[in-house]
């Protein structure tokens, strides 16, 4: 992917690539975020509407200070009101509990999916998580789950509490410890949507305290989407030490200086979501 700055009116610290692969074809947006400028604050957000979904821009509109938005985890839009898929915490408050398990192809898999969290300390974390009443906890890797042979129990052993303000799941990981590791089949989205070729969002970090916020255009003639190792092989094009896959499809939208950047499914419009990941900046 060919990356140049995207010319944007952004505070000291947000800055945006837009990327281009004439040959495969592949358009996308990159927003890097430093972390360590004592001016930006990320946010996990959830929706205050009366569905509990609302646009990425109206995201953006009803959080001052606000300047940047992409959308978040999976939910289901069926329910009324909407329901999370997996971990949601916000602002210190459990919204929806992870789900234990998952049914697949006639058999029960237990699951610990990848997160991206926010510490207490401020900084931001990836890792595989699940909920035990209102405490979450961490493991190093995911459960040794493969298509066709679930692990036998879920298990707390191994785990660590980890100490977040807020947190979303959404997965699979893409890069952990610095290697691509896209833990497809441990998580458990094998024979699913999501491990097609798709519209993608993306989020990560790098050991020199900047954040990386991807989305990848897809369904349209300029762009038709990533697998999720190439979406891992471009997070590493940014130094990524730890990524996660975010909800990807028509929900694949970044918000920045008041406007949409990219074209979710080849459009123009955004679709409501759940969650969402913002960059704030105030002086």
């Amino acid at each position: 992917m060919n990356w140049r700055k995207f010319d944007l009116d952004l505070p000291n610290g947000i800055e945006i690539y837009e990327g281009i692969n004439y040959e495969i074809p592949l358009r996308a947006w990159t927003a890097v975020v430093d972390e360590s400028n004592p001016n930006i604050k990320v946010k996990i957000l959830s929706s205050n509407d009366f569905d509990k979904i609302e646009t990425p821009q109206q995201f953006l509109e009803n959080n001052k200070y606000a300047r940047l938005v992409i959308n978040g985890g999976y939910f289901i839009k069926d329910n009324n009101p909407t329901k999370h898929v997996g971990l949601l915490k916000t602002n210190g408050k459990l919204e929806e509990a992870a789900s234990h398990s998952v049914f697949r192809d006639g058999k029960r898999y237990y699951i610990n999916r990848g997160a991206f969290g926010i510490l207490n300390n401020g900084k931001v974390d990836i890792s595989w998580c699940s909920t035990k009443n209102d405490s979450i906890f961490h493991w190093d890797k995911p459960f040794e789950n493969r298509p066709g042979y679930p692990i036998d129990k879920f298990s707390f052993k191994n785990s660590k509490f980890w100490d977040v303000s807020s947190a979303l799941h959404a997965g699979p990981v893409l890069i952990d410890n610095q290697r691509i590791n896209v833990t497809v089949e441990e998580e458990v989205f094998f024979n699913t949507p999501i491990a097609g070729v798709q519209p993608r969002s993306a989020i990560g970090y790098t050991d020199d305290s900047k954040i990386i916020m991807m989305i990848v255009d897809g369904r349209q003639q300029i762009s038709r989407g990533v697998y999720l190792e190439e979406l891992a092989i471009l997070m590493k094009q940014f130094n990524c030490i730890e990524a996660l896959n975010l909800d990807g499809g028509g929900s694949s939208a970044i918000v920045a200086d008041d406007r949409l950047l990219n074209r979710p499914s080849g459009r123009s419009s955004q679709r409501e979501i759940m969650s969402a990941i913002g960059i704030f900046y105030k002086n």
